[in-house]
């Protein structure tokens, strides 16, 4: 089983933008209050540290052009990941960002995995059991 939390609605890609992107975002137009920005700028810091980003493996992993579908899945078991997402979550409907969680066995083609994630591309935007 894995999990992904995600905008409700498809982006431009035809695939919903994940919960760090959509925080991403919100810093990137400068949205965030200043104790938001420390609390999302530590927030990154730790998850870059916690975890393998699969573009230090694959850099061509999310390219648009080799995988214009491409999406990021916790695996369940990665609780040690996911549990601390919630204050993304607080900052993300503070700011009127709606994001959702959803779980699939089966969220497409696997092009990465790890022991916390996978990288998957799918035909259609999503695939969800």
């Amino acid at each position: 089983m894995f999990v992904r939390y995600e905008s409700p609605t498809a982006g431009p890609r035809g695939v919903s933008v994940g919960i760090f992107a959509l925080a991403n975002g919100l810093a990137q137009d400068g949205r965030l209050s200043p104790a938001e920005h420390i609390e999302w700028r530590a927030g990154n810091d730790w998850y870059e540290a916690a975890f393998t980003d699969p573009t230090t493996v694959d850099p061509s992993i999310y390219d648009r052009a080799i995988n214009p579908t491409a999406t990021a899945w916790f695996k369940v078991s990665a609780t040690h990941l996911t549990d601390r997402l919630q204050r993304y979550l607080d900052i993300l409907q503070t700011h009127g960002v709606a994001c959702v969680r959803v779980e699939s066995v089966n969220p497409g083609r696997i092009i990465y995995e790890d022991t916390d994630q996978v990288v998957v591309v799918t035909d259609t935007a999503q695939v969800v059991d």
